[in-house]
């Protein structure tokens, strides 16, 4: 086992001290995967050897020193590659890592259903489940040739791979500052889809104007959902053009969102993350000749010039709304 996935148990809105606990985690290895808001990959396979210590014990250190520096918990998961050791962290606890042995990841993943495998979209597992492919293990008993038919060949040669054990991912050090993050906790649990959309438009809306402060676009939108039983979906996508534009981080957080078809799901709280940030005079536009589109820039840019004198607050979440 030589990766570790960590999360920290943040408060809500204090995100701001993930940089902190990443130079924590950089004391043990320099291989520091970020996973905002609240995790990290770390490999440590040149750590075992400098320290003399299998990895649930360098994650025993970590924890230590996580509380005892800033007062913050963690769960962890361990594996021999960051998929294994993700799904580990599902079944971590508070005090207690969570291990899969080198040998034994196919035997770990067997019972899982399906959608647990990161990857595993809503589509896809039902596509599987519909020919009684429910749990990994029986992916991963399936001919080959059977998932590339269903999947595609990439795709079903992949889904094969991660259902045997097989994980050719590896952990790639980035940089947080290259990303800019808002979150929107509720003041309960909440099952309403409405208030759910509302939090993601003015959230959107809080980071194109941010983005557009600053002079950059991004790249790619992340979406985390957490949920009242402390667990959380995320899902990423590439935008079509790096974009500011509040608008299009809309459409794509609430592409997303439908996407993660949520049934009467009790949610806590709701994080967009612009990430591949670049300078916006580097970024093109694709003109579209939409008369709404450019209205609705023109908007932007009278908003942003009130914000820039009276404060965030001098527009109205949700004001700029098509």
């Amino acid at each position: 086992m030589t990766i570790l996935c960590v999360r920290f148990q943040l408060p809500p809105m204090y995100e701001a001290a993930l940089p902190q606990l990443l130079g924590l985690l950089e004391e043990f290895t320099p291989v520091v995967e970020a996973l905002p808001p609240d995790g990290a990959l770390a490999d440590l396979r040149g750590a075992e050897r400098y320290f003399g210590r299998d990895a649930v014990e360098l994650a025993s250190v970590i924890r230590v020193r996580a509380l005892a520096l800033y007062g913050v918990d963690c769960v962890i998961g361990a594996g021999p590659g960051p998929m294994p050791a993700r799904m580990a962290l599902r079944d971590a606890r508070p005090g207690l890592t969570r291990a899969v042995p080198e040998g034994g990841v196919r035997e770990y993943l067997a019972g899982k259903p399906v959608a647990a495998l990161p990857g595993v979209g809503t589509a896809t597992a039902r596509t599987l489940c519909e020919y009684g492919l429910d749990t990994l293990g029986r992916v991963a008993a399936a001919p080959l040739s059977t998932l590339q038919r269903l999947l595609g060949a990439r795709t079903g040669r992949e889904l094969h791979e991660k259902a045997n054990g097989v994980d050719r991912g590896r952990v790639v050090p980035n940089g947080i500052s290259r990303s800019l993050a808002a979150e929107r906790p509720f003041d309960r649990d909440e099952l309403d889809p409405g208030r759910h959309r509302r939090a993601l438009l003015s959230a959107a809306e809080e980071l194109g104007a941010r983005l557009r402060a600053v002079d950059k676009v991004c790249r790619t939108l992340t979406l985390t959902v957490r949920y009242a039983d402390r667990s959380a979906t995320i899902r990423s996508r590439t935008l079509k053009e790096p974009t500011a534009h509040s608008a299009a981080l809309t459409r794509a957080a609430y592409g997303m969102y439908e996407a993660l078809g949520l049934q009467r799901a009790r949610v806590r709280s709701v994080l967009l993350r612009a990430e591949g940030l670049t300078p916006a005079e580097q970024a093109s536009h694709q003109l579209t000749f939409d008369p709404v589109d450019e209205k609705v820039r023109r908007i932007e840019e009278v908003a942003d010039r009130a914000r820039a004198k009276f404060g965030p607050r001098a527009v109205m979440p949700g004001s700029l709304a098509a």
